[in-house]
């Protein structure tokens, strides 16, 4: 298949999907009372803004939680994803990476199951084989309107999301990674891979073009926040591309809203191996050049043995706090907060979001009293 098929393919499947999720939409409000929308404008203004920045799994899981809490979110997400539908999109229509932004589209919107469904189903064969439905509706939108800012404002929009989505930049950005052995290798999706068949670490992260603006109103969102939350999510390939852009990093200094990295609960294979939490912690303050976390999320709560196991064999292990560790955030006049922060789903172990954005609320809310 070549471009102009694959852009008319692209095309009618946008169209097609626009057409559904609009009917759907007001269909959905049109059911709705008027008294609760009315509830809910009022109590809006009460609630703290939350701006979280990462990508990945682990910052669409956290927003499912967040969403409960609070409707005052911004999600800046990070667009170097080179891999899988996003990089085939990004490569062949010269789109920023749909994925990321998708999912935490998805995260924030409340839809019908089978809707959900449809958006992040992937085609099985074919020429779209490995393509999201989602991703082609945005990359419908961002052929429409053309700009990729409108077509994530305009899906938001479709789906009524509680808050909004944001990518942290407009421009094409490829990431870097300088390995410990010296070997330098370029694109998101390989740089784990590579640095785990060399059996070394990341020594650094860069960005390309090196002086990529961000968007405007991620810096907006910043200087507004009651808090900012970065990740959880994947150290290198998903935080770190954020703030790698000198506005990023001086908005974040500059505000008085508390900063708070919430920490993965296991390591990455080729990405964190041997990491502990101040080890993720100096790696986000190395790069940005200067402090800017207040407070450190951490899980202190065990596994059970037989999924301990099972990410043992995948070379994960647990990231937890240790009298060292704690003295050294003491040092560095950084606060922790250990609970058992984690859940398990169909084997798999993720934030327990739901516990960790009430906390977050409330320390947002008794902070600016």
């Amino acid at each position: 298949m070549n471009i102009k098929q694959l852009l008319l393919v692209v095309g009618i499947a946008g169209w097609c999907s626009l057409f559904f999720a609009i009917f759907l939409y007001f269909k959905i409000r049109k059911e709705k009372k008027d008294l609760f929308y009315d509830s809910k404008i009022i109590s809006k203004y009460e609630m703290p803004k939350v701006v979280v920045i990462g990508g990945g799994t682990g910052q669409s899981i956290f927003l499912r939680g967040l969403k409960t809490v609070t409707e005052n979110i911004t999600a800046v997400v990070t667009v170097s994803d080179d891999g899988g539908g996003s990089g085939v999109l990004r490569e062949d229509l010269g789109m920023l990476p749909p994925g990321d932004i998708r999912n935490c589209i998805l995260a924030l919107a409340d839809i019908e199951p089978t809707m959900n469904e449809v958006m992040q189903y992937r085609f099985p064969d074919g020429s779209l084989k490995g393509q999201s439905f989602g991703n082609l509706f945005l990359a419908a939108l961002n052929g429409i309107f053309g700009n990729f800012e409108t077509a994530v404002s305009k899906l938001s929009e479709v789906f009524a999301i509680k808050g909004r989505v944001l990518p942290v930049s407009l421009e094409d950005i490829t990431l870097i990674a300088k390995l410990e052995n010296g070997l330098v290798v370029k694109g998101e999706s390989v740089i784990p891979r590579i640095a785990k068949e060399n059996n070394t670490r990341i020594e650094q992260i860069s960005i390309e073009p090196k002086k990529a603006k961000p968007l405007e109103d991620v810096i907006i969102s910043i200087n507004q926040a009651d808090a900012i939350v970065i990740g959880p999510g994947s150290l290198y390939t998903s935080i770190i591309p954020n703030i790698l852009m000198e506005e990023v990093v001086e908005a974040i200094k500059k505000s008085k809203a508390p900063k708070i990295y919430i920490s993965n609960i296991m390591t990455q294979p080729g990405e964190t191996d041997g990491y502990n939490v101040v080890d993720h912690v100096n790696a986000i303050e190395k790069h940005a050049g200067c402090k800017i976390i207040d407070y450190v999320f951490c899980n202190k709560q065990e596994l059970p043995e037989y999924i301990f196991e099972k990410y043992q064999k995948e070379g994960a292990e647990l990231v937890m706090l240790d009298d060292e560790q704690r003295s050294e955030l003491k040092e560095k006049k950084i606060k922790y907060i250990e609970k058992n922060m984690l859940e398990i789903k169909n084997d798999y172990v993720r934030h327990n979001a739901k516990y960790i954005s009430n906390i977050i609320v409330q320390l947002a809310i008794c902070l600016s009293k």
